[in-house]
């Protein structure tokens, strides 16, 4: 009768005992989610049904994010449904411009997703939620469209692969560089439909906001879910902005996995992902002297507030190399704000940096900093896809925001301790 968490998670859900790999079911969801790119589809989708209510108005979590403040006429089209959407349904968790934030980031922030839950969303990096320790997968409008009229969706169980990092973090290490090794040993396809499970000793000191960053790309390795089991890191970070009751899950000893990986972090440096797949994974010593035209830190992978006080500590009483342009978005306005108060903000317009108001922009190529043909960036977001942030002839190395920073002080891809 043993379960790893994702099968407890989905078993809870679903009003049954237990579930196995493989197994198609129908369960209960905790929230939904869409952003100005998807949510419009699925509200044609809504509509086109014939439904003119949605399940519960307190489960659906609308997010403007990507081309939010809008970019264009086009795009201010697309926001301007969701807000009359979100006006005609009453929905609780609507964010507008002002208090609007890169959606992943915002929902663990505000306490809307805890422990325990299941959360489906039409944006691929969904999966972030498993850092809380709750199941969290992304689909297609359609089905969002289907799990806002009726307030479930239906999954296949996936099987669990186990990633067990051991030893101790250095100085310039953290949850990005841990899910960039991770992939880089198994490729982009190497958990396709798989949940990831993360645990161990680096895992367990690891802080909150890290851990959500090392399940933000597990789609980044085709994982259907990343997944952590809570602990007391958790139940502090949840203590005070939980909304619901959280419920903490966690693997039985003698659950099945179909693969289990071990990993000595005690060696391991900053890792870079080279273009144009994040499974292209190499030291940032092995970088070292490839010139960058822009550096980009935020994203719903790594705009949270240590990342940036990670940034700031590299560039204070510096400055960004000429010819360089550096941007920083904050993922939420919370964050920009305990920025400004702690003087983060400063000291990258200091260093010669612009900073954003929250949005995803530049990551999926949206706005905010479009790469020219044959331009570079280094950047802390996602994806390095071909195209992926401008031109089909740019390039794009994903970093963690040390590394991000010290490259846009010398101009070139740059271990951080050679800025310190």
């Amino acid at each position: 009768m043993s379960m790893t968490i994702t099968e407890k998670i989905l078993a809870a859900h679903a009003g049954r005992e237990r579930v196995e790999p493989g197994e198609l079911i129908t369960a209960r969801v905790d929230i939904a989610l869409a952003n100005d790119i998807t949510a419009p589809i699925a509200i044609k989708k809504f509509r086109e049904s014939g439904a003119t209510q949605v399940f519960d108005k307190n489960f659906i979590a609308l997010v403007p994010d990507h081309f939010a403040p809008n970019k264009d006429i086009e795009s201010a089209e697309q926001c301007k449904l969701l807000r009359e959407f979100a006006r005609e349904q009453d929905l609780t968790h609507y964010f507008e411009v002002g208090e609007m934030g890169v959606e992943h980031a915002l929902l663990p922030e505000q306490g809307i997703v805890v422990p325990g839950d299941l959360v489906i969303g039409a944006d691929s990096h969904t999966c972030t939620y498993g850092g809380l320790g709750a199941f969290s997968t992304g689909m297609g409008s359609t089905d969002l469209a289907a799990a806002f009229i009726t307030g479930e969706t239906w999954l296949k169980v996936p099987e669990s692969m186990k990633f067990v990092f051991k030893g101790k973090r250095n100085r310039w290490v953290g949850g990005k560089d841990l899910i960039l090794h991770t992939i880089g040993d198994i490729g982009v396809d190497g958990a396709l439909y798989r949940a990831m499970e993360f645990t161990g000793e680096v895992i367990e000191s690891l802080p909150m906001e890290q851990r959500l960053t090392m399940a933000n790309m597990a789609i980044e390795a085709g994982g259907k879910n990343g997944i952590i089991a809570p602990d007391s890191i958790t139940e502090e970070y949840t203590t005070g902005r939980a909304r619901r009751k959280p419920v903490f899950y966690a693997s039985d000893p003698d659950a099945a996995y179909c693969d289990v990986r071990e990993y000595d972090c005690t060696a391991l440096q900053p890792q870079v992902a080279f273009p144009h797949l994040p499974e292209n994974v190499h030291d940032v010593r092995e970088a070292a002297n490839i010139s960058v035209d822009q550096v980009v830190v935020g994203s719903c992978t790594n705009g949270r507030l240590s990342d940036l006080r990670e940034a700031a500590m590299v560039l204070r009483g510096k400055k960004v190399a000429p010819y360089v342009r550096m941007i920083v978005i904050p993922a939420t306005q919370k964050i920009y704000r305990d920025a400004m108060k702690e003087g983060l903000l400063e000291i990258f317009i200091e260093a010669g940096a612009a900073v954003s108001t929250p949005t995803c922009g530049p990551c999926l190529g949206g706005y905010m900093g479009i790469l020219a043909k044959g331009e570079r960036a280094v950047a802390t977001t996602n994806r390095n896809f071909v195209g992926r942030m401008g031109h089909p002839e740019s390039e794009v190395y994903l970093s963690n925001p040390a590394v991000a920073a010290a490259s846009a002080v010398t101009g070139k891809i740059t271990h951080p301790e050679e800025v310190v």
